[in-house]
């Protein structure tokens, strides 16, 4: 399996493939255990410590019964269930788990807990009487919930929901009394560990089986022991608590309870000193100002942008008070911008703006923005069938044997920037990987990711100058083939894109837009053009933003094509229209 590797390796990774090996997901729960054990031993409580001992400690059978429960959904499983050939009886693997109160056995069971564990035949039988009594013997599960919730409003064991049916020997029911039910105590450790081990929640235990079959592959590189994702058990309590805050906000907005997402909004604690974790809790405030300024809850989308240093808030809370009529505090926070705006984005927000607030207080006009001078031209094209996109159908139409087309907006510059960056982006730079999945460095999207490899990115750019780039980025794809990469998308860009644009792009506009890119990761990694043309003859290209009918050019891409026509970067706009259909 491809992974980052230690400078001095602690212990090996597991290597059996998983149809070889019936134990290969307890071999990777293992693994993260004794690397959080040597890794961040200072960071766990005695009791951390000692379910670590324990559990390596523990009947191999019992300890494969406890990570399939942890890596299935939910608490709550049935022995009847929970059937694999590697572990046999799990009521005997349950045993030693039960004695160290990581699972329960019998546990106490809401009606709606129960529901989710057995079928609807199952409770059809179990429930007979007060479902024909509420004739709603053949509605739905929901429904029949509903129905009983009156009459069961307590929690009881298992065995008692299963004890209480009417007898019926031989029937679905005697299935139910002879099965045993076992609850999971672990979650919020588990939780905890697999935050520790992946520096993140969007990560699970599926990353070790995807790279084991090899559909993912991931970067080799060197890190000390020093190298982790937290440094203090606060920073791993912090995360936890902003992750159930965004928990708790998406629930309360897809049930639009509005207090919910009060209660969101005065958990999320202060600013903190860990700018990673600052940077989480700014994205936290910025989604929620945005929800808030979507319902016209302008005092509470603007308390949410004030606490908010991520970026794009200064510019939203302009227009909140410019929305809520509020034109002169706006103008004030506008024209405080204006000499230091954060990006090329808000920048082009706030020349956007300053015309209408000058206007609505009464100032002075601004002067307006110069039209663009990126070239525009319109085809008129008959309707293409439904699955075509119209950048598919724009490419076919500019399509010659001499003058090839190929569709790549984002892909081909980032890819072009990631091969020939690659020892930069993936150098082992402290805190920048920390374990063995990652597909970039973590501080990739931080105002300090360049300055930290400021010299990396030199030498990676001064070979545009030396014509050294080419070889770089024709190694890099062949050796790098299909490894998890941030700006490489390997199904998309095929090697004759990639000679093509090599042969015909001058090194001088790569530069210029590697630049681009590396100016604000976040921001320009979007927005390129749809298409793009080569000319191998000429030894020369275009780029072409396609709109089809009613669409408009979005910020992003206006501030592309704006950057390139400055530097005679060969762009175009192409405004399609369709063809009446009673056109021949």
């Amino acid at each position: 399996m491809t992974g980052a590797a230690f400078a001095a390796p602690l212990f090996p990774m597991p290597s059996p493939k998983p149809l070889e090996n019936p134990w290969y997901y307890l071999d990777n729960f293992e693994f993260v255990l004794r690397w959080i054990a040597q890794r961040y031993g200072d960071l766990l409580q005695s009791d951390e410590h000692e379910f670590i001992r324990a559990f390596l400690q523990a009947p191999q059978a019992s300890r494969g019964l406890l990570v399939r429960m942890i890596m299935r959904k939910g608490s709550l499983f049935r022995a009847s269930k929970l059937q694999y050939r590697e572990i046999g009886s799990p009521s005997m693997a349950a045993r030693p788990l039960i004695a160290a109160g990581w699972v329960s056995e019998d546990p106490l069971l809401t009606l709606d807990e129960l529901f989710d564990l057995l079928t609807k035949a199952e409770l059809a039988t179990l429930f007979r009487p007060q479902l024909a009594a509420a004739q709603a013997a053949a509605a739905a599960k929901p429904v029949q919930l509903a129905c009983l919730q009156a009459q069961f409003p307590e929690a009881r064991p298992y065995s008692q929901w299963a004890g209480q049916r009417p007898s019926a020997p031989g029937g679905a029911a005697s299935g139910l009394s002879g099965d045993a039910v076992y609850r999971e105590n672990i979650a919020a450790l588990s939780e905890r560990l697999r935050l520790m081990f992946f520096g993140n929640l969007r990560q699970d235990w599926t990353e070790f089986v995807l790279s084991d079959l090899g559909l993912f592959t991931y970067e080799k590189v060197e890190f000390s022991r020093g190298s982790r994702a937290f440094h203090t058990r606060q920073d791993v309590d912090a995360y936890l608590h902003l992750h159930h805050c965004r928990e708790a906000y998406m629930a309360g907005v897809e049930a639009a309870d509005a207090e919910a997402i009060a209660a969101v909004r005065k958990a999320i604690p202060p600013a903190h000193e860990n700018d990673w974790l600052e940077a989480r809790r700014g994205k936290l405030l910025f989604q929620i100002g945005q929800h808030h300024e979507r319902s016209g809850n302008w005092d509470h989308a603007l308390d949410c942008y004030e606490g908010c240093a991520y970026p794009g808030a200064r510019a939203r809370r302009i227009r909140v008070l410019e929305r809520a009529q509020r034109f002169e505090q706006a103008l004030e926070l506008a024209q405080a911008a204006l000499p230091a705006p954060e990006s090329e984005a808000e920048q082009q927000l706030l020349a956007r703006m300053m015309p209408r607030l000058l206007r609505r207080s009464g100032g002075a006009r601004a002067a307006r923005r110069a039209a663009s001078g990126v070239p525009q031209t319109r085809l008129e094209l008959p309707a293409p069938a439904a699955w075509l996109r119209v950048e598919e159908q724009v490419r076919h139409h500019l399509q010659k044997p001499q003058a090839p087309v190929f569709y790549v907006e984002n892909t081909l510059i980032t890819a072009l920037f990631g091969l020939l960056c690659w020892d930069a982006i993936f150098a082992a730079i402290p805190g920048a990987f920390f374990h063995p999945f990652q597909q970039g460095p973590a501080d990739l999207l931080r105002a300090d990711f360049h300055p930290r490899r400021r010299a990396l990115f030199a030498a990676c750019f001064a070979q545009l100058a030396s014509g050294q780039y080419k070889h770089t980025i024709l190694r890099n794809y062949a050796c790098k083939a299909g490894i998890q990469s941030p700006f490489v998308a390997w199904d998309v860009i095929g090697a004759e894109v990639l000679a093509m644009a090599l042969a015909c792009i001058p090194a001088r506009h790569l530069e210029f837009a590697f630049e681009r890119l590396l100016r604000d990761l976040r921001g320009n990694r979007s927005g390129l053009p749809d298409l793009i043309q080569f000319w191998p003859a000429e030894r020369r290209y275009q780029m072409i933003e396609v709109k089809g009918p009613g669409d408009r050019l979005q910020d992003n891409q206006i501030r592309w094509l704006d950057y390139c026509h400055a530097r005679d970067m060969p762009v175009a706009v192409c405004y399609v229209r369709y063809q009446p259909a009673d056109m021949p």
